[in-house]
């Protein structure tokens, strides 16, 4: 075979691999109410614009894809929410999201082959619902996330556990999403560490007694759409096997504010007592327990001034829990940080590590 016939079937060879390598690339549109898109969370549903809605901090959208490129269609209420955009297991990019229905492009083309993409919202949900459309994904098949979590934990928290400020290292402690980001939170950060599904109930400044707003957690937890009071969570879609509680922070701020608009509507002129404030969040461990029956409950405290020295508050919640005589109830105190502001990354993972290590060998090792 002469030089140019050789080149001619080296050509047509090359051709024909492209073509078939190819091939089966296509624009593949997946509705958010697919059965392959993953949802971690309380994850609402909007059925007359055909889209999930996010509320909570830490809620979770993950596909697991054939292919190279992923779009999405977002409609934020405000245009002040941010996702983490995690492919492949790596947190890779913040998407600030503009008010109104957009789409926005989530990765540059990736080597072609099995990848895995989620977003996970950054900041609470004060910041307004966010409605997810579904993907656009530049690809061939769309393949099912691996059903590998066996535990399922959910938290219960105020301003700590959404992480507010964790990344703002300014000193202003701000809270919006550009320095908020609920996966690096202790809650989180536990959650993955136990290969963990992970929901999270919070909001920064709220309490089990009083908090800074007209809200508190007992009114607050069993919300699906956080901003409804009609909106309720069915506790029976399915049941976490640990509730983690980190609540009081707050209440320990107001109870010593009697001017406070929030201390006159929920106590009057009256200071709680011991009695009643012991009283009050072992009414709220009652709740959890009455949907949880076989759940084990954390009652974390931390790293903010509610565990500075001589503080009264671990007291109450040891006794709150004690009096209660339930076995399947626990107690984890993390020492003050003492440092200005909220925690930040790093001070998160401390908790993190002292709550693992209750759940570790007091829940899972037992």
């Amino acid at each position: 075979m002469n030089s140019r016939a050789t080149l001619y079937f080296l050509s047509l060879f090359i051709f024909i691999s492209c073509k078939n390598s190819s091939k089966d690339i296509d624009i593949i549109n997946v509705n958010y109410n697919d059965n392959h898109i993953s949802y971690e969370g309380r994850i609402g549903e909007n059925k007359t614009k055909r889209a999930s809605e996010i509320y909570w901090a830490g809620s979770s959208i993950k596909i697991v894809f054939e292919g190279t490129m992923v779009k999405t269609t977002l409609e934020d209420q405000n245009g002040t929410n941010y996702f983490n955009i995690i492919i492949d297991g790596k947190k890779t990019d913040v998407l600030k999201l503009k008010k109104g229905k957009h789409t926005y492009s989530l990765t540059e083309k990736l080597t072609y082959g099995k990848h895995s993409i989620e977003l996970t919202k950054r900041n609470e949900w004060t910041f307004g619902t966010t409605l997810f459309y579904g993907f656009e994904i530049t690809g061939s098949k769309i393949l099912e996330v691996a059903k590998d979590k066996s535990l399922f934990i959910e938290f219960y928290g105020d301003s700590i556990t959404t992480g507010h400020g964790n990344e703002d290292y300014t000193g202003e402690d701000k809270a919006d999403g550009d320095v908020t980001n609920n996966y690096a939170t202790y809650a989180a950060i536990t959650a993955k560490e136990l290969n963990a599904e992970y929901s999270c109930i919070a909001r920064g400044g709220i309490g089990i007694m009083v908090s800074w707003f007209n809200m508190i957690m007992p009114e607050m937890y069993d919300r699906l759409n956080p901003n409804d009071p009609n909106s309720k969570w069915n506790f029976d879609e399915k049941k976490p096997d640990i509730v983690v509680v980190n609540l009081f922070q707050n209440d320990s701020w107001i109870v010593n504010q009697p001017n406070h608009v929030e201390f006159k509507r929920r106590f009057g002129n009256k200071k709680p007592t011991e009695d009643i404030i012991i009283n009050k969040y072992q009414s709220f461990l009652k709740k959890i327990r009455k949907h949880y029956p076989g759940t084990s409950i954390v009652c974390l405290l931390g790293n903010m001034d509610i565990t500075k020295e001589n503080s009264p508050w671990p007291g109450y919640v040891s006794n709150a829990v004690k009096t209660m005589g339930d076995k399947d109830i626990y107690t984890c105190y993390v020492p003050y940080k003492n440092t200005p502001g909220h925690p930040k990354v790093e001070e998160h993972q401390i908790v993190a590590e002292k709550l693992l290590q209750i759940i570790k060998t007091k829940i899972i090792d037992k």
